[in-house]
Order: structure tokens, then C-alpha cells, then sequence
């Protein structure tokens, strides 16, 4: 006879796959609740895991090396920015918004003006923050497709962000998204602006490039 713990089938099951097929585009049977992502995510810890508005989830492996250093760096910077001048709160590449478009994303770096934070109750705050973020920043990897990034920042923007950057380090150009205005196109700069959507914020690329 089988024990009944043995006929227990676990909720969810953790995503094992080679790295090679990173990232890879998954379609549900059904589309997955907020909180089923969420429990997903909690248990693939090692990987990042975005959903698309039709409810397609996005699986990508950890960054490497040089990428991590690279985001290590706008982090510090919009961090030290944010100390100084106390107008919002920042996160990291692993915290996700769940945008009003339904899709679910996971920016490099984000910042939410501090009354759009406040607003959130506890609850809400500690899953996946139902809003989008104010700023944004994409840091391409050399794995990552530019138009599918390109679209991405688009969608920040539809969502309600007031900035957004795509930094291709690699190629030192960054791509400067607002909402109403064509994409600025920056190649080789040593500094860049967050003005006037982040007043005073400056970005040193010498830490990125």
C-alpha cells in the first residue's frame, strides 16, 4: 500500500532547464493569477521570470559577470541619488510590478516616487508591486534581443512611467524613452541626466561602460 504523503503532488513545480535555452517563452494552459506567479517565482529563485500582457511568461538565467557589475553600479548610483535627496524608493532586478496592463516585469533598476509607495498597503508591498514604476532602467545583456527590449521600454512607458533608459553597454548607447517624444538616441556619453523626471539625479557611465 502507498502512503498518502507519497500520493501528495506538490502545487507548483520548480523549472529545471539548460541554460542554453535562456530565455525561454512559456504559455500556459490557463493564464496564471497574480499570486500563482508569485508562488512560481518563490520557488525558481535562481531564475527571473516575467509575464507579457497576453500571459506568456519569459524565463531568463542569472546575468553574468560583467553585467552584474554593470547593474551593481546604477543601483549605487540611483541608491546614493535617493539618500540625498528622499524623494522615492529604489529596487534591485529582482523585485517585480505587476503593470495595469497585466503584464508582469522585472526592470534592472526602478524607482517609484515616494507617495505612489506609500500608497501601497503591506500586503501589496510584499509581493509584486501592483503599479508601475516611475523610472526605469534596462541594462542589455549580450543574450537579450534589442527589439523585444525596445518594446519593453515602449510598454514602461504605456504603462504610466515618466523615464525610462535602455543602456546597451556594450555598444555605449543608451536609448532614452519619455512619454509623448521620439527615443533619444545617446552613443558614447560620459554623463546623463535624469532631469527633469529625477531632479539632480546624474548617471556616470565611466562606472558602466
Amino acid at each position: 500500500m502507498v502512503p498518502p504523503d507519497a500520493m501528495a503532488q506538490p502545487e507548483a513545480v520548480p523549472i529545471y532547464t539548460p541554460a542554453r535555452h535562456m530565455p525561454m517563452r512559456v504559455r500556459p494552459a490557463g493564464r496564471m493569477t497574480d499570486d500563482e506567479l508569485f508562488e512560481l517565482c518563490a520557488l525558481n529563485r535562481e531564475l527571473v521570470i516575467e509575464r507579457t500582457k497576453d500571459g506568456e511568461l519569459i524565463i531568463m538565467s542569472p546575468t553574468g559577470a560583467e553585467t552584474g557589475r554593470r547593474n551593481f553600479a546604477l543601483i549605487g548610483q540611483l541608491y546614493a541619488w535617493i539618500a540625498r535627496e528622499g524623494q522615492g524608493v529604489g529596487f534591485d532586478s529582482s523585485t517585480g510590478f505587476l503593470l495595469p496592463n497585466g503584464a508582469e516585469r522585472s526592470p534592472d533598476v526602478a524607482w517609484v516616487r515616494r507617495s505612489r509607495w506609500d500608497s501601497l498597503t503591506t500586503e501589496e508591498r510584499r509581493k509584486f508591486a501592483p503599479l508601475c514604476p516611475d523610472f526605469v532602467i534596462e541594462l542589455r545583456s549580450p543574450s537579450e534581443d534589442l527589439p523585444e527590449l525596445e518594446a519593453k521600454m515602449a510598454e514602461y512607458i504605456a504603462c504610466g512611467a515618466l523615464l525610462a533608459w535602455l543602456i546597451d553597454a556594450d555598444a555605449r548607447r543608451i536609448r532614452a524613452y519619455r512619454p509623448g517624444r521620439p527615443v533619444e538616441i545617446i552613443d558614447g556619453a560620459a554623463q546623463l541626466s535624469g532631469e527633469p523626471e529625477l531632479p539632480g539625479f546624474r548617471l556616470d557611465l565611466s562606472e558602466v561602460w
